[in-house]
């Protein structure tokens, strides 16, 4: 069974860090290396919406501009993870934070984990 759970999000003062894990199963270690994985979030009353993504084989990433020099993702083809690394968390970033893996015409998603920064 295809299962990706994400953990690490949490409340953190603005300014803070967090990194966020996404933990995947239920592939082998050929379809995992070549599937693309993201990071996605939604805001209440808002649409989902791209933060972040890696290529197959650790190739390219993207960013949302709003996010830009403050997130990272990285994956462990491994460990079967994928994380992003948030630095300087700014209000707006508070959301919900999907992870997201594509292979081919098949797309997966966690539960989701919920993100906010406030004081």
């Amino acid at each position: 069974q295809v299962q990706l759970v994400e953990s690490g999000g949490g409340l953190v003062q603005p300014g803070g860090s967090l990194r966020l894990s996404c933990a995947a199963s239920g592939f082998t270690l050929g379809s995992f290396v070549l599937s693309a994985m993201s990071w996605y979030r939604q805001a209440p009353g808002k649409e989902r919406e791209l933060v972040a993504s890696m290529a197959p084989l650790g190739g390219t990433t993207t960013y949302a501009d709003s996010v830009k020099d403050r997130f990272t993702i990285s994956r462990d083809d491994t460990k079967f993870m994928v994380s992003l690394q948030i630095n300087n968390l700014k209000p707006e970033d508070t959301a919900t934070y999907f992870c997201n893996l594509r292979r081919g015409s098949n797309d997966y998603w966690g539960q989701g984990v919920q993100v906010t920064a406030s004081s």
